[in-house]
């Protein structure tokens, strides 16, 4: 497993054994666009040329900014995108972000961990 050094963000990052990137946010973190903007800069140092699918584990984030929101609208290396939640307020913080006019990539919101990195890994791991 590969780790990105965390600095600016508040997020733990990772790179799994199967080639998808782990994004989880911390108990009770308010993303601001500083932290997404931070937060997204290092899955691209981390996948360097290639793109990967990405599971950003979201349980118990308390808010995602407008700019966050924004942020998160725009292409990085992540080939698509499970959000995971655990409950009724993330599902409506998913709903904000999936409600981005033009995603960059394919993105769904799961409750389950196991259906999203099922639908993560239903295409290649990985592409150049």
């Amino acid at each position: 497993m590969t780790s990105q050094p965390e600095e600016a963000a508040k997020a733990d990052l990772t790179l799994d054994e199967q080639g998808v990137i782990q994004l989880k946010w911390p108990r009770g973190v308010s993303i601001a666009e500083s932290d997404a903007q931070a937060a997204m800069q290092n899955v691209n140092d981390l996948c360097g040329a290639r793109r990967h699918p990405m599971l950003v584990d979201m349980a118990t984030t308390a808010q995602v900014s407008r700019g966050a929101r924004a942020v998160f609208g725009r292409p990085c290396q992540a080939s698509r995108i499970a959000l995971l939640g655990a409950s009724p307020v993330d599902k409506v913080l998913a709903n904000f972000i999936l409600g981005i006019n033009k995603l960059p990539c394919p993105t769904r919101f799961f409750t389950s961990r196991d259906d999203a990195m099922a639908w993560l890994l239903k295409e290649p791991a990985a592409t150049a």
